[in-house]
């Protein structure tokens, strides 16, 4: 019998113990492994955790985001791009993971993570972490970007810098744009404290009258709608709103002497909590939920370091936040003003212009654009590649045809995020004026975009759409389309199912895939799936989706232990975004003591220890980031093909040979859902089994992925990130970018037999 030898969690009293060995002990004993259990306070065989703190591990991805900001390789204005996608995932781990934890805190929950952690452990771990990576972020800043960009002639300048000439030209800016939107609001006994919105920069203002020596407190909130950063009549030098501002005090307040001025910037709990069971109205109870939110508690105060120990007192005071929630920064507080400085007119400084081609197999006759959609998924399934092929060509293109088609008797979609110009929201409302059935199920909790979506479910119901807001308790976080249409032979269902959003931005900046289809059995389950979204099912059994919450944890899991029975002829590869739900990874663990050897690809949070001797030595874990973010979702299982000598696929002539490391055979999955607990049992996912026909597209993906050394970093056991050493010089972007093009020179070649490997 194969035995495995694993710790107790950590020091989290005898309940919380038994119960994550006994998870990990049943995934084993069904296995037939026996398990010896070491009761020693949570170490594993080297000393840690069998877990990774989730906080810390979304904290690690944000420092592999700042590290491609600080990567000489990447153009300079990629690296400020960087830079300011850092700041903003940073704003969201405040406001909804250490407003988690402060909540915890503030109601005397003595829980622990799974890793060990106490919740006040965890709030330490954070800020010390964070202490490290905002001082990371200010060397950048002022050490490397600014002076790399000053060399080729994009300056962000200070005000004190500035000509004369430069000060009249924002002079007038300010007049004209800046002063009639700015509100100074005093603080004195008939003035209290104002309320700070949540990541609104702002000015502390200490001013004093010359008549009477009086001091006073003045709050001044910077303009959300104008860019952060200024740019001046050249083009090419930029200065930050708040140095504008604070340079024109003076008008401000007439009369009164200022005596200092200090940036400041509050973060906010963000997070959408709703009791869904007494709400009549969901969309209702999200507005009220959204306006409530404005107000939620203060978690983190940034200041200039600047800053008076009096002005920090008072506004420590008055947020009710604590000396820790602070954080001192230098230079401008909300770097999101780095977007208008990215966008400046110098295509040198950024990433080479990619235009993704029309996927091969939808193209038209002339070549340049979509042809006869439902043609060409009767003709067999496609699977289509984002960024690389084009989404607007294929997905939006889908939806337009089936607004149109006078065939076309039905169409229902989710939409979980959507793009403020979204053609296919468009799409649906001239279906609906057309008089075809078309059903949205409009996700209202999706985080960040609520308000956006209540403004589009009311323009689909206007149209006649008929708008569902999501199940109870449930997010509809699923990515799929059903198309119902008339045809010579009778009914057909066509079907579209994604790992992302229905989204014409993040659609070119984000790595994701689709299925088209028109197979019967999956018409079949996405009719059952849209008749639970919209009216009343208890399904829980379909043909070949999988569906969460319903089935899809269970499937997954019988999915592991299958591999695992193959012992060292099984072979799972799992791209994905996060890894965090502890019955997924204890099983993984299970599979690796079998024998199975399991490589991940986890773009930001793994909560798994990989390499662990007794524990996961079998398991390796990667990450890629750069230029796309990766989301897609592609779970493979070898089906007991782990053992077969590994055969190079065959590769389209000019790309470059990948070393084989997914057998030819097994099963490909793709779809909606990460592994956390929050996808499999209180989101509605669906992930679909990919046909054979498209299994060499698939397998090219996960080859490049883990063949990549120039993006990819490697988890060691200890929870800590490694950068993968360049030895053969392969970008994943770069390979499937030139892949892409490949079978575009292909196809307009007319040979269309060797577009697809």
């Amino acid at each position: 019998m194969r035995r495995a030898s694993w710790s107790t969690p950590g020091p989290t009293g005898p309940v919380d113990s038994v119960e994550d060995v006994t998870d990990a002990t049943a995934s084993a004993a069904r296995l037939g492994i026996g398990v010896d259990v070491v009761l020693d306070a949570g170490a594993d065989t080297d000393g840690n955790h069998r877990y990774i703190n989730r906080e810390l591990s979304t904290i690690d991805f944000n420092r592999r985001v700042l590290a491609l900001a600080a990567n000489p390789e990447q153009p300079l204005l990629e690296r400020l791009k960087f830079l300011a996608i850092f700041c903003s995932n940073t704003d969201e781990l405040f406001e909804v993971r250490v407003a988690g934890l402060k909540d915890q805190q503030a109601a005397g929950v003595a829980s622990t993570a799974p890793d060990g952690l106490s919740v006040g452990d965890q709030l330490r771990a954070v800020r010390n972490e964070m202490e490290g990576l905002v001082g990371e972020r200010r060397r950048l800043l002022f050490d490397e970007l600014i002076p790399a960009l000053a060399e080729r002639g994009v300056r962000l300048c200070r005000w004190s810098d500035l000509d004369g000439e430069a000060r009249a030209a924002l002079r007038s800016v300010f007049d004209e744009r800046i002063f009639p939107v700015l509100t100074p609001l005093a603080v004195d006994p008939g003035h209290p404290f104002p309320y700070i919105s949540n990541l609104s920069l702002n000015l502390a203002v200490i001013v004093r009258d010359p008549v009477n020596a009086d001091r006073r407190f003045a709050r001044l909130k910077v303009p959300p709608l104008l860019p952060g950063f200024l740019p001046l009549p050249d083009g090419e030098r930029f200065v930050p709103l708040e140095q504008v501002i604070a340079a024109h005090l003076d008008v401000l307040f007439p009369g009164m002497e200022i005596e200092s001025f200090h940036p400041f910037r509050v973060t906010r709990n963000a997070d959408l909590t709703l009791e869904e069971d007494e709400a009549d109205d969901l969309l209702y109870a999200v507005e009220m939920e959204l306006r409530r939110r404005r107000f939620g508690r203060a978690v983190r105060l940034e200041v200039d370091r600047s800053i008076t120990d009096e002005v920090r007192t008072l506004l420590t005071r008055e947020l009710d936040l604590a000396p820790e929630d602070v954080y001192d920064m230098q230079g401008p507080l909300d770097l999101s003003g780095l977007w208008t400085v990215h966008d400046v007119d110098r295509p040198e400084l950024r990433d080479e212009p990619y235009v993704a081609p029309v996927p091969a197999a939808l193209t038209g006759p002339g070549g340049d654009a979509p042809g006869d959609l439902f043609a060409a998924i009767r003709q067999g399934d496609v699977l289509v590649h984002h960024p690389y092929e084009s989404f607007a060509m294929s997905t939006e293109a889908f939806v337009t045809q089936a607004s149109r088609d006078p065939g076309v008797l039905a169409i229902k979609q989710t939409l979980y995020r959507t793009s403020g110009d979204s053609p296919i929201v468009q799409a649906l409302i001239r279906a609906a004026e057309r008089g075809k059935q078309v059903a949205a199920l409009v996700e209202l909790k999706a985080r960040g975009d609520e308000a956006a979506n209540i403004g589009w479910a009311r323009a689909l119901e206007r149209a006649g759409v008929h708008v569902v807001y999501g199940l109870v308790g449930l997010k509809t976080h699923s990515k799929t389309a059903l198309v119902v249409r008339q045809e010579a032979d009778g009914i057909r269902r066509y079907c579209h199912i994604g790992t992302g959003n229905y989204n014409s931005a993040t659609a070119r900046l984000y790595e994701d895939l689709g299925l088209f289809t028109a197979d019967p059995d999956l018409g079949a389950d996405l009719t059952d799936l849209f008749n639970y979204l919209t009216g009343y099912s208890r399904r829980v059994e379909y043909r070949q989706l999988l569906v969460a919450p319903l089935g899809l944890r269970t499937r997954m899991l019988e999915l592991i232990e299958r591999e695992a029975r193959f012992g060292e002829r099984g072979r799972i590869v799992w791209k994905l975004n996060n890894l965090v739900d502890r019955e997924v990874i204890d099983a993984l663990y299970a599979a690796s003591a079998a024998g199975v050897r399991i490589d991940l690809v986890t773009r930001a949070i793994c909560c798994l220890r990989p390499g662990v001797p007794g524990l996961s030595d079998n398991i390796r874990v990667r990450s890629l980031v750069g230029r796309w973010l990766e989301h897609s979702r592609i779970y493979y299982f070898g089906a007991g093909h782990g053992g077969d000598e590994l055969v190079a696929a065959e590769r389209l002539d000019g790309l470059e040979p990948l070393p084989p490391s997914v057998p030819a055979g097994g099963e490909y999955y793709m779809g909606s859902a990460d592994m956390m607990e929050r996808n499999l049992d209180r989101r509605v996912e669906a992930v679909v089994p990919v046909p054979a026909t498209l299994h060499p597209r698939l397998r090219e993906i996960l080859e490049v992925e883990l063949a990549d050394d120039r993006l990819a970093w490697r988890l060691q056991g200890d929870g800590t990130w490694v950068k993968v050493p360049t030895e053969r010089g392969v970008s994943a972007h770069d390979w499937l970018q030139e892949a892409a093009r490949l079978r575009e020179r292909l196809r307009r070649d007319g040979d269309p037999a060797r577009i697809v490997p």
